[in-house]
């Protein structure tokens, strides 16, 4: 089967379609996917997808907030990779929550090849959640990390011993909270586990066993017993934003994402660490560590790890609003 998708500024129909694939690459929490898009002549759109909220784990919407960010960065840069450039609208329309942003591709541009190369790195961006070793991650990577964050308006502080070891606490305290929340485990095994076949969700083979047991964290969290960081420890990040309003939130996501890619192709591997982030005490208090000019959005840790498997995504025609023309 193949999808035809109306031609949009100046990507012809089968470049349209390109483009959204790339965008549903992006990573997004239990592969939930919260996302769909809408494309005609005048630009593409991306809507959040109410149907796929995590009303225990995400009341407020943050991650799905961050997801859709992530996916707009694909979207951007693979378009932005074709030499054409997507000029882009974040919140629209203020009577539209649900319109989270408008991209116009209409001119042609000099492509920038560092946005080539993080295009080329989408395809092979997944998140590996095994144990990563105790190599380093080089200080001139953390280097081009920070500054991707930067560049997309979001901040990557670096934490000294004292905040990694304050951090690992509300590791360990959030996870708890969680997996003694009935409600949580029921919302994560909806998502979770699922069988080889599935579109969404995590699979077992790609970790899908460990979101509600994440004791691995806390041993790979590069601090020993002592609450000491050790000298080869993964590196863990927060990112984050001066303000927590929505379009904050969408910016973040995009920033997370233009490092994800940047790791990638450093040959570096990523997961996230979200417990800390999902329960509303500990967020504060993280904000707090941080020393309160900043709104905590995502945590990364970063590293070398063992491959892993995929987790799968929907199709392009899953996730297009509007008619579409579809042959054998």
């Amino acid at each position: 089967m193949t999808l035809h998708a109306a031609p949009t500024g100046q990507l012809s129909a089968d470049q349209v379609v390109s483009v959204l694939r790339s965008a549903t690459l992006a990573p997004s929490t239990h592969n939930t996917q919260p996302w769909l898009f809408s494309s005609s002549p005048g630009g593409i759109e991306l809507h959040a997808d109410a149907a796929r909220t995590l009303p225990v784990a995400d009341p407020d919407r943050r991650e799905l907030l961050l997801s859709c960010g992530a996916a707009l960065f694909n979207l951007r840069t693979a378009i932005h990779a074709i030499g054409v450039h997507p000029a882009t609208t974040l919140l629209p329309r203020r009577d539209d929550s649900d319109l989270l942003a408008a991209v116009c591709p209409r001119a042609s541009t000099v492509i920038d090849r560092r946005l080539a190369v993080l295009a080329k790195a989408i395809p092979r961006r997944h998140t590996n959640r095994t144990p990563f070793t105790a190599k380093p991650v080089p200080p001139e990577i953390v280097g081009r990390l920070r500054h991707a964050v930067e560049v997309e308006h979001a901040w990557l502080p670096l934490l000294d011993r004292q905040q990694l070891a304050g951090l690992r606490e509300l590791v360990s305290e959030s996870h708890r909270i969680q997996v003694n929340d009935p409600a949580f485990v029921a919302e994560w095994r909806r998502w979770t586990g699922r069988a080889r076949d599935s579109r969404d969700g995590v699979p077992l083979g790609a970790g899908g066993t460990t979101a509600a047991d994440d004791t691995w964290v806390l041993r790979d969290f590069g601090i020993g017993s002592s609450g000491r960081a050790t000298a080869t420890a993964p590196l863990v990040v927060v990112i984050g934003t001066f303000d927590d309003l929505p379009v904050d939130r969408l910016r973040a996501g995009q920033a997370m994402q233009r490092a994800l890619l940047t790791a990638t192709a450093e040959g570096i591997d990523a997961s996230f660490i979200s417990q800390p982030i999902e329960v509303p005490a500990t967020r504060l208090r993280l904000r707090e560590l941080l020393g309160e000019a900043l709104w905590p959005q995502i945590i990364l840790r970063l590293g070398y790890g063992t491959p892993g498997s995929w987790t799968p995504r929907r199709s392009v025609q899953d996730v297009l609003l509007g008619p579409s023309m579809v042959s054998a």
